[in-house]
């Protein structure tokens, strides 16, 4: 019984030591630079770049399969910020329109409980049961419109956030003051 233990003992320390090793020496470290673009992105997961989220689409920025500017959530704060990281000129926002920051609210009497919301958010911040209301938790809610779509009775709306002193931040330049050179 006693020999028993001490060989179990003894190959699982084996084992752990070879685990241990092996994870030091087999390590794989990320790319700073994606991990850098990353934590720029709004970690909003919506898609809207064409991208199934931010981790993905910074790395394709930082393999230059992507431009600096596909990111709608983020808009020029976001594409500027990039192009500072990257060393970039920035670029205009084409097809991207910048929306004001806003959150879902459903309207709770309308809700018929479909559940399609809960499968479309990226975040979960839409909680309810099938054939019962939802709502929105709106302090996880990014904003990405992710849930307009599916909704069968259009009973999801976007409202804005009221700016208040923890949102507040100073404002960039206009749009030809850093992307053109000219004066704004």
């Amino acid at each position: 019984m006693l020999t028993a233990i001490l060989a179990s003992s003894l190959l699982a320390l084996a084992c752990g030591l070879l685990l241990g090793y092996s994870a030091i020496r087999f390590r794989v470290e990320g790319d700073p630079i994606v991990e850098k673009i990353d934590a720029l992105l709004p970690q909003t997961q919506c898609g809207q770049c064409g991208y199934p989220g931010c981790k993905p689409y910074a790395e394709a920025i930082a393999k230059g399969e992507a431009d600096i500017n596909l990111c709608a959530p983020g808009g020029q704060v976001v594409m500027i910020a990039l192009a500072d990281l990257l060393g970039r000129d920035p670029t205009a926002l084409d097809e991207v329109v910048e929306k004001v920051p806003s959150i879902a609210f459903i309207d709770e009497n309308a809700c018929i409980g479909c559940t399609l919301c809960l499968q479309a958010c990226p975040v979960d911040a839409i909680l309810g049961a099938a054939k019962h209301m939802h709502t929105v938790i709106a302090a996880e809610c990014t904003g990405c419109e992710l849930c307009l779509p599916p909704c069968p009775v259009d009973c999801i709306q976007m409202l804005p956030i009221a700016e208040s002193p923890q949102r507040w931040a100073w404002p960039y330049p206009g749009k030809g003051h850093r992307l053109t050179g000219e004066a704004a």
